[in-house]
């Protein structure tokens, strides 16, 4: 196992203040969700994901093209962390790990840390790999069009 790889099983020992920034990292299944614009109900504070991928979101690996430079190159782009979780779990997918960890849940059996696989999330049908429409090709008017009714 190299030096900055995870234990096995961390995620179960520790809490997510105690985690190193690899086990941190390693938290993130590749599902793509969190890269989807979102709608928030102006009345009751609902979010609503589209099919629509931020800007720096690459279809093809589920991850961000840009990722030390994503908050900068994104405004609303987060940069989670511990402290930050708590916060930004309204806007994160039900299935995300940081979410799921914050909330003393366990991490499903598709998840590439307990499955060992990082397709499984994929094969999982979890991810939102080959249905996304770039940022850059719809109109902002038009994003209510893009809503994914009961996904979050």
């Amino acid at each position: 196992m190299a030096m900055n790889e995870p234990k096995r099983d961390f995620w179960r020992r520790k809490s997510l203040r105690e985690m190193t920034e690899a086990e941190w990292e390693s938290l993130c299944d590749g599902c793509g969700r969190c890269c989807l614009l979102k709608l928030e109900d102006e009345d009751d504070g609902a979010v609503a994901y589209t099919r629509i991928a931020c800007r720096l979101f690459d279809s093809a690996t589920c991850r961000c093209g840009a990722y030390s430079l994503r908050t900068a190159l994104v405004p609303g782009c987060l940069r989670l962390t511990p402290d930050s979780i708590e916060d930004a779990a309204a806007w994160m997918p039900r299935t995300c790990a940081y979410r799921l960890l914050a909330e003393g849940k366990p991490l499903p059996d598709w998840h590439p840390l307990v499955s060992g696989d990082p397709e499984s999330v994929h094969a999982a049908g979890v991810s939102v790999r080959g249905w996304t429409v770039p940022e850059y090709d719809v109109h902002e008017e038009d994003y209510e069009d893009h809503v994914i009714p009961g996904l979050c």
